[in-house]
């Protein structure tokens, strides 16, 4: 039982230290707004969502005000969009995005995810329209976030969907050339998607999940960061790294409860059930809120450097077991993020060279998600795009976890340019790309590679 005490107490200690309820996201199902006519199927859809969300930013509002501790977006998941669009035309996506957008702005929410497809082992017409309508969408919308699932342990990776989506990203970027690429920084590409993640750009509802849910994001780098250095600065002797992972997790459970409370009543007041909370130190541009200070406060003095990825490890694993410790409902991705435009010191460290994509791969390996906010060259082939997100798929798949793409080819960009997006988005320098063109015969025989030894379970 979560006592308020404690929270309260809690929550005035770190108060100062970048705590934030970074989102409280509704989840929707969306399913029964299908209809032969895709206008229907559009109005049915705003229909559900203000039926549903109406209050959604009201009660967001007024509980973060009474527990001293802001909710800094109110978002909303559906379930997969392509389920909708069986049957209808090359124009439904766009439209179905449309009302989204239209209806999601009316009711003063941040962002809506769901616009996805799971194609991990084939892609339907559905799905197909879907994927069609990629760039077109995320070029005129402003609030709809898209994902597609291309691979699981249990399939294996679908390589004709890499290999298609590796041509859809600078597609994409293009359509949103004057704002450097942007409508890529709105698609994530998953292995292993989680059905219940809250974070955006990748949320959205799955199957088995309730009709309507909430789930809530905590974050806070800053609050671990401010620990650590409290820890170490008020020891009279050296600490070891056993004694700070321990930190971590005392951090993150304190954390976790006070998410979980206030989770609890928002969906308490909107009358229905909550579902998980997800702790990931996703850090943000602000001085203060980065992942990248955590692991300089831990002695890598220069991100990048060896034991970096031990680093992450060790951040990851304390993080979900505070998590874990503090609550029965912890779920969704709950680690570490190193989304680069969107962590100052992680951006930095890009900027001087330290940071490497091929560093940064390795430490996907260990964090939560995967190769996240990477901008690129917008002249990097498309075969060589869809290698880099074969690569992190292939993480994902032989490790049982969830991995991630959110590739931005900016274009006219080349290595060592500065992209800034703005707002939660961020800024980056371009990231080098080794050996492009190398690895276009390896995508293009497509197919799927085969799930791996160890998915066999049963």
């Amino acid at each position: 039982m979560l006592r308020t005490d404690q929270i309260l107490s809690t929550i005035q200690m770190l108060q100062a230290e970048n705590l934030d309820l970074r989102t409280v996201t509704m989840g929707i199902n969306i399913n029964d707004c299908a209809a032969p006519d895709i206008n229907l199927v559009c109005r049915k859809l705003r229909e559900k969502i203000r039926s549903k969300a109406c209050r959604l930013v009201e009660v967001c509002d007024r509980v973060g005000r009474k527990y001293g501790v802001p909710v800094t977006n109110k978002r909303l998941a559906i379930s997969p969009a392509s389920d909708l669009l069986a049957g209808h035309g090359p124009q439904a996506g766009l439209q179905i995005a449309m009302a989204l957008d239209a209806v999601t702005t009316e009711l003063g929410i941040d962002l809506v995810g769901g616009f996805s497809a799971l194609v991990q082992k084939g892609i339907t017409s559905a799905d197909a329209t879907l994927l069609e309508s990629l760039p077109s969408v995320l070029s005129q919308t402003k609030r709809v976030c898209a994902s597609v699932n291309v691979a699981t342990t249990r399939a294996g990776i679908n390589m004709d969907a890499v290999r298609w989506l590796g041509e859809l990203l600078p597609q994409i970027a293009q359509a949103t050339a004057a704002q450097d690429g942007f409508g890529a920084a709105k698609l994530v590409i998953f292995a292993n998607i989680p059905e219940d993640n809250p974070f955006m750009a990748g949320a959205y509802l799955g199957a088995g999940e309730p009709e309507v849910v909430i789930n809530v994001g905590v974050s806070g780098p800053g609050v671990v960061s401010s620990a650590l250095r409290r820890r170490i600065e008020t020891s009279d002797r050296k600490l070891t790294l056993l004694e700070l992972a321990e930190e971590i997790k005392i951090t993150a459970f304190r954390v976790t409860r006070a998410g979980e409370l206030i989770g609890r009543e928002v969906a308490t007041e909107l009358g229905v059930p909550f579902g998980i909370v997800d702790l990931s130190l996703a850090p943000t541009p602000k001085v203060g809120d980065s992942i990248g200070e955590i692991l300089k406060v831990l002695g890598i003095a220069a991100i990048g450097a060896p034991g970096s990825t031990a680093a992450v490890a060790m951040l990851n694993d304390a993080v979900k077991k505070g998590g874990a410790f503090a609550s029965q409902s912890v779920g969704g991705l709950s680690g570490a993020f190193i989304p680069v435009a969107e962590d100052s010191t992680l951006a930095e460290a890009v900027r001087q060279g330290h940071l490497t994509l091929e560093k940064l791969e390795a430490m996907t390996c260990v964090c939560s998600v995967g190769l996240d906010m990477v901008i690129i060259p917008g002249d990097t082939p498309p075969a060589t795009i869809a290698a880099i997100i074969a690569d992190e798929m292939a993480i994902g798949v032989i490790n049982s976890k969830t991995t991630a793409a959110r590739l931005i080819p900016a274009p006219g960009k080349k290595p060592g340019d500065l992209v800034e997006f703005g707002g939660l988005f961020g800024a980056a320098a371009v990231c080098e790309v080794r050996n492009p063109g190398q690895s276009s015969t390896f995508i293009d025989f497509g197919g799927r590679i085969p799930p791996p030894i160890h998915s066999l379970r049963n």
